[in-house]
């Protein structure tokens, strides 16, 4: 069994590193703060996706040290709030909001985004949750809480890069799990559950070839920098997010885990 790597804690706590950043700008040719699958098509895919406009009203589910949802406030001028569970996270995002001058537009609250969601039904045009669903319990109702904060007529976009489709091996999944919760799909679930939960033009975008370059890049602009890395991390732990990255890698290369992109709608 893995012995538990810490991935997201030292990303968020060292955002303003250089370099963290130059991790992340090789990795994803832009530096959003992320630590995700997400590539830069699809990062300027998604405003399209969700039809974000000057006056929407954005909820992010599970949005990490903030970049993204920054990004979004600052060039369509919409309202973004940000949820996520990590206080480190949180709180480099609402720093980054007051520095950029974007309190007015973007906020980030902590908050376990698999229970209940602290708002009005009807509350935002549209939701959208990057590589984060997967890390929740009780998918079904998540996918309901956001429908409900949905107004009608709004869209929903999330990502899942654990979908099954192939054999895995213990070893696989435990080095696949090692930095935190994980809840692995089988095929088809999530068009079920989205189903279920109300959505409807439900679409779902294979993306797995991208996300395997993303882990093989991430990896690289590492291992470039080990010493410097090493001397935050410490070697134990480095080499813990080595494995990780690689494991995903090749999961993703034979596809044998495979990442969607799913959108959906809200009747008006």
């Amino acid at each position: 069994m893995s012995e538990r790597v810490d991935l997201y804690d030292s990303a968020y706590r060292n955002y303003g590193a250089a370099v963290y950043r130059e991790v992340r700008i090789e990795t994803y040719g832009e530096d959003y703060g992320q630590t995700s699958w997400v590539t830069t098509e699809e990062s300027q895919d998604i405003p399209r996706m969700l039809d974000l406009k000057l006056n929407s009203s954005v909820l992010e589910v599970g949005c990490g040290s903030g970049g993204y949802a920054l990004h979004l406030a600052e060039t369509l001028g919409c309202r973004v709030l940000g949820l996520d569970v990590n206080a480190s996270g949180v709180r480099n995002a609402n720093q980054l909001a007051l520095a950029r001058g974007l309190i007015s537009q973007a906020r980030f609250e902590q908050c376990d985004v698999s229970k209940k969601l602290p708002f009005d039904n009807q509350t935002f045009d549209a939701v959208f949750s990057n590589d984060v669903l997967c890390h929740l319990p009780r998918r079904p109702g998540v996918l309901g809480e956001i429908f409900r904060v949905l107004k009608p007529g709004g869209r929903m976009l999330f990502s899942d890069a654990l979908v099954v489709a192939g054999m895995l091996s213990h070893e696989e999944i435990a080095t696949r799990s090692c930095i935190g919760y994980y809840v692995y799909t089988p095929p088809g679930e999530n068009e079920r559950l989205m189903e279920k939960a109300g959505f409807q033009q439900i679409r779902a975008t294979d993306t797995t070839e991208s996300a395997a370059r993303i882990a093989k890049r991430w990896y690289d602009a590492r291992e470039k920098r080990k010493e410097a890395l090493v001397a935050v991390e410490g070697n134990s732990n480095f080499e813990g997010v080595q494995r990780f990255l690689l494991c995903v890698n090749g999961l993703t290369t034979e596809r044998r885990l495979r990442r969607y992109l799913y959108c959906a709608n809200k009747a008006s």
